[in-house]
């Protein structure tokens, strides 16, 4: 839990990634245009999350620091490519954008790895993730008709950030912890270094 007067980044951090994701996914799944999905990847899951980010630092998190700023630079950097394309700067293909995803899918394998020494919810959030990002590297390199199972996955990959979220939420506003995370999914005893805020509140 976040010290007495402290607020706990992760609830923003973790509400500009889920929102953002979702909104994409359904624009994949021709629910929406690009219009929202470009602006909410600008301010909500790009600058939010740089925020909740730099927060996460100060607290001495290196999970929650390197992965809301990491995907934080994410959204914003994928905004500007579509604006990139939009104002006739470059053309946007498929290849450029399949090698972009496929550098992001290395770096969020890495961070699997971290999540599943967390707790559950965190493991279960990076597995849809990964396999998200497996998805969206293959329809990007001549597979297209996976792009709408992907959208799905993800968007459970949303809900699972927002389910820690709220998990984070209501921990503080009810006292205790209301909604379960789960054990960890690598568990060799005790941490030799804090995780961190979202590892605490699993206890």
């Amino acid at each position: 839990m976040a010290a007495e007067g402290q607020g706990n980044p992760a609830v923003v951090g973790l509400a500009g990634f889920g929102l953002t994701t979702l909104i994409l996914q359904f624009h994949n799944l021709g629910w929406c245009g690009i219009g929202p999905v470009l602006a909410l990847a600008l301010a909500f899951g790009g600058v939010a999350q740089l925020i909740a980010g730099f927060q996460e630092f100060k607290c001495g998190n290196n999970f929650g620091y390197s992965a809301f700023v990491s995907y934080g630079a994410f959204w914003i950097a994928l905004g500007i490519i579509w604006l990139l394309n939009h104002f006739k700067i470059y053309t946007l293909n498929h290849t450029d954008v399949g090698i972009f995803l496929v550098v992001w899918t290395l770096y969020t394998m890495i961070m699997w790895v971290g999540a599943m020494r967390i707790h559950s919810a965190m493991a279960s959030t990076f597995t849809l993730l990964v396999i998200g990002f497996i998805g969206l590297d293959l329809a990007h390199f001549g597979y297209p008709g996976l792009t709408k199972p992907t959208a799905v996955i993800l968007i459970l990959c949303a809900l699972n950030a927002w389910y820690m979220m709220a998990a984070a939420i209501y921990a503080q506003v009810f006292g205790r912890q209301i909604l379960p995370l789960g054990k960890p999914w690598i568990d060799n005893g005790p941490a030799r270094a804090p995780l961190g805020k979202l590892a605490k509140e699993s206890a």
